[in-house]
């Protein structure tokens, strides 16, 4: 049977099928999508349905989605990890820079602290390696804010196999994000390391942003299932491999609820070398 649970950093268990929240902003990730009140109601509706891990970053809005977290959930469940992002500048509608100084990476991790009213923040990663910057210096950053208490864990965002092993060199790490789906596993060699190393790996577009649920995308292999072929695309993640933690994201209540679903869909090992 597949675990629906993974325990991050050896000590923080998750369910595996989170919620991420960057559909909760506008079209390239600028400004508000929509209503508040409809953010809100998907972010508490996440949590009633048993949602443990939510993936943010600083610059989803920027600040927005951040601000939404805090809204909607504040008092947080003791079991909720919060996981959020920074070195990346959102500058515009699908414009940014990746900025990894540490002073300015302590500079956003404190902002994000504020924003979402937190003492400490459960998973802070790292969105981009900055080339300008040497990763001792980046990672040494994240190092004194989790000496002092202001993170708990250190994640990575879009690196290589390589990267992570050079950065498991200088220090822990507890989860890294690239993406991966059914229909691109570039990132294949990182997912080996990562069940290895007993590493969280959070596939963003875990959904192909959106290819992946259209309804001719192994829509027979769903419909055996009972499925929609979204939901046989996260069911097939988390089949792939117990590390794998996908959080799609979404603003409607009703996707919510089929992203959801997606947990009770079974594979066979048929199944899986068909997908395969």
């Amino acid at each position: 049977m597949v675990s629906q649970r993974f325990t991050l950093g050896g000590e923080l268990p998750v369910r595996r099928l989170g919620y991420g929240t960057a559909q909760l902003t506008g079209p390239g990730y600028w400004g508000p999508r929509g209503d508040a009140r409809d953010a809100v109601a998907v972010l508490r509706r996440a949590v009633e349905r048993g949602v443990t891990l939510i993936d943010t970053a600083d610059n989803y809005g920027p600040s927005v989605a951040e601000e939404l977290i805090a809204e909607a959930l504040r008092p947080y469940p003791g079991d909720l990890l919060i996981a959020t992002k920074g070195g990346v500048v959102r500058t515009g509608d699908s414009a940014w820079y990746v900025s990894g100084r540490p002073e300015t990476l302590r500079a956003m991790c404190e902002a994000s602290l504020r924003r979402l009213r937190l003492d400490t923040i459960g998973l802070y990663q790292l969105h981009r390696l900055d080339p300008r910057v040497p990763m001792a210096e980046q990672l040494g950053a994240l190092d004194e804010l989790r000496a002092e208490g202001k993170i708990r864990h250190i994640g990575l965002d879009t690196v290589t196999a390589e990267q992570l092993e050079a950065a498991l060199a200088l220090t822990d790490i507890a989860a890294v994000q690239n993406r991966y789906n059914l229909l691109d596993r570039a990132s294949e060699p990182l997912l080996e390391l990562c069940e290895a190393r007993g590493i969280a790996f959070l596939p963003w577009f875990p959904l192909g942003n959106g290819s992946l649920t259209a309804a001719t995308a192994r829509a027979e292999t769903a419909a055996e299932h009972g499925a929609t072929p979204g939901q046989l695309a996260l069911a097939w993640l988390l089949h792939r491999s117990p590390v794998l933690c996908p959080t799609p994201g979404t603003g409607s209540l009703v996707h919510l609820e089929e992203n959801l679903d997606a947990a009770a869909v079974r594979l066979t090992a048929e199944d899986m070398r068909a997908l395969g």
